[in-house]
């Protein structure tokens, strides 16, 4: 639990002045010696910045955040991962279709069935990797990043000297979950440019094959597979907003990245109990796997357009509520 302290608080809140712009460069200071992962370097942005608080400033704080993020050793480990599962999957289908077998069931609008057509075309890679990573593999690292977000600053010591002015915790809280959201583009960026790559490499490339039986040309199918991404990035916001949620009731980094990974399984536990159909549909991941009718002729919007509302509603909920966690708590570590 967060202790009250008087100094702190008059500090998280915003204000400047002559005593606040010394806790700055004590702050600093402090975090440069404990020698923190990207706490010193935002503590002196923070101090160099000396109560200009506008738009450059707010940008240069989410570019100090994004990339203290990507350096991370834990980041670039999930991102190598993410990035090794299609080719483990284009590899596997290689090597069964080598032996002469059918690499997966075909038809059908599922994730795995995108499997039969990947020999026929190396870009059925990209959608058959973001149907076996986003159930599990791309929001259990995005529950990592987002549960550390808060937690992982005031565990480590460095929450308060990114609050003192003239940072403000609104802005603070805003610029972590763009980061998280920019986590989220990119782990489903590495996932897809990965697939591609690999498809290219072992499979041959040229028209694609809808869902709906129709043909298309090569590049309309690669827009198509770029819109893919966009929809599992964007599909990924609202679990996104309820892991920075999380990360803002707790002051240990592990506990939150725990709790949001263990939330991500339970409610993905809940989505597969037919008995509680009922509650399905209000579920962030219940219309996941909605991005492929991207790949129909024409596109099905209804799942899709319910998949962004849901998200979004989850978004303006948990975010809210991350505000109102994080600007009303003392904040001493």
């Amino acid at each position: 639990m967060w202790r009250a302290e008087a100094g702190a608080e008059r500090t998280g809140t915003g204000e400047t002045g002559g005593a606040s712009e010394a806790a700055v460069a004590g702050g600093s200071a402090v975090a440069g010696a404990t020698g923190t992962t990207g706490g010193s370097g935002r503590a002196e942005a923070v101090s160099g910045a000396r109560g200009v608080r506008g738009p450059l400033w707010t940008f240069g704080l989410l570019r100090s955040e994004l990339t203290t993020t990507f350096r991370r050793w834990r980041t670039l480990a999930l991102l190598g991962v993410l990035a090794a599962v299609p080719v483990l999957i284009g590899i596997a289908v290689r090597i069964e279709t080598g032996h002469g077998s059918s690499p997966g069931p075909g038809g059908g609008a599922g994730g795995p069935a995108f499997l039969s057509q990947v020999t026929n075309n190396g870009i059925f890679l990209v959608f058959a990797a973001l149907a076996v990573t986003l159930p599990v593999f791309l929001p259990m690292a995005v529950g990592v990043v987002a549960g550390d977000s808060i937690a992982g600053e005031a565990g480590a010591g460095t929450l308060r000297y990114l609050l003192v002015a003239p940072a403000g915790r609104t802005r603070l809280l805003l610029t972590k979950y763009a980061s998280v959201l920019t986590f989220c583009l990119v782990a489903t960026l590495v996932v897809a440019l990965s697939a591609l790559a690999t498809g290219a490499l072992l499979f041959p490339l040229g028209d694609v094959t809808t869902i709906s039986g129709t043909r298309i040309g090569f590049g309309e199918g690669l827009l198509r597979a770029g819109l893919i991404a966009l929809v599992v990035a964007v599909s990924l916001t609202g679990f996104a907003a309820v892991g920075v949620f999380v990360s803002t009731l707790t002051g240990s980094g592990i506990a939150a990245m725990a709790t949001t990974v263990g939330l991500l399984i339970a409610v993905q536990i809940v989505d597969a109990i037919p008995q509680l159909s009922g509650v399905h549909p209000y579920l962030f991941p219940h219309y996941w796997m909605s991005y492929a009718d991207v790949l129909r002729t024409p596109v099905y919007w209804d799942e899709l357009v319910r998949n962004l509302g849901l998200q979004g509603l989850y978004a303006l909920v948990f975010g809210s509520a991350a505000w109102a966690r994080f600007t009303t708590k003392d904040i001493t570590s």
